[in-house]
């Protein structure tokens, strides 16, 4: 048989002897306390988790080509440590990282980027119902331990910037109007660039009611501390009045103010609601 045949007929045999099944595995019992596999894959075989971390919301930065070229992905976090228990055959590096690669091919992924540096390593992508899903393996090159970063990427059913008739029709039913249209980076106030359509639709509705005035007010969901959320809040309602000064709109007109976490107006217990509670409000004076 031809070298490059053998070859491939190792490794499909090497997959097929550590298969990876796309459901969790029963905890091993020497794992970290509270920890568990993640839902769209199981461990290596004869791996513990040693280190174990999950938040519902967090930023990771994905290597996607050389030169350090990364992506930074924001949603659920997951990650886990997984050292190879005593008395079991170890896999190589190479062999870990195959695995995961073609379990998430299995379930329509891709790879983005794979690369060596003494540690096999591989990013992976794919999309799962309404979410984009960013792994990373890092598997040491003898095999004796790895680690998987996994960043749920939730993906909007829909851009939402209202427009300058809905957001007066809101503020002259209510007295206000949410706008999610306008974007931070975690924990930051500075505006991102895709706020920009909002701020336009802001622009027309202050420009065709020239005598409104408005309470720009920043919420937030409950993540961090109270105090934090609050200053936060402000520095991004001052940032939004900021922008549309900028566009012409009178400062005299905007007032900004910062709510924080004090008027959610959905559960902070989903992120689903918290997504909801992180908005602008445009509110008549």
């Amino acid at each position: 048989m031809h070298k490059s045949a053998l070859a491939t007929l190792f490794l499909f045999l090497f997959l097929f002897l550590y298969p990876l099944h796309l459901v969790s595995a029963a905890p091993d019992p020497n794992d970290m306390e509270g920890s568990r596999d993640p839902a769209l894959f199981s461990r290596m075989p004869g791996f513990r988790i040693e280190n174990y971390k999950e938040l519902d919301f967090d930023s990771y930065d994905f290597p996607v080509g050389p030169d350090e070229k990364t992506e930074p992905v924001e949603g659920h976090f997951y990650s886990a440590e997984y050292y190879v228990n005593e008395g079991v055959k170890i896999p190589s590096g190479l062999q870990i990282v195959r695995n995961y690669n073609s379990a998430a091919k299995t379930i329509g992924g891709e790879q983005v980027y794979e690369w060596d540096d003494g540690m096999k390593h591989v990013t992976l992508r794919l999309v799962k119902e309404n979410a984009r899903v960013w792994v990373q393996v890092d598997s040491a090159d003898d095999g004796t331990f790895y680690n998987i970063t996994i960043v749920e990427e939730q993906l909007m059913n829909q851009e939402v910037t209202s427009s300058a008739e809905s957001l007066a029709g809101s503020i002259n039913d209510t007295g206000k109007a949410a706008v999610y249209g306008i974007y931070f980076d975690t924990g930051k106030a500075d505006l991102k660039p895709e706020s920009d359509a909002a701020l336009v639709e802001i622009v027309k509705l202050l420009n065709t009611d020239t005598i409104l005035k408005l309470y720009v007010v920043g919420h937030t969901d409950n993540v961090g501390q109270f105090d934090n959320n609050v200053e936060l809040s402000q520095q991004r309602a001052a940032s939004v009045v900021q922008a549309l000064v900028g566009k012409g709109i009178t400062s005299a007109r905007l007032t900004p103010f910062g709510n924080g976490p004090t008027a959610p107006v959905a559960s902070n217990s989903t992120e689903e609601g918290r997504a909801k509670n992180r908005r602008v409000e445009l509110v008549a004076q």
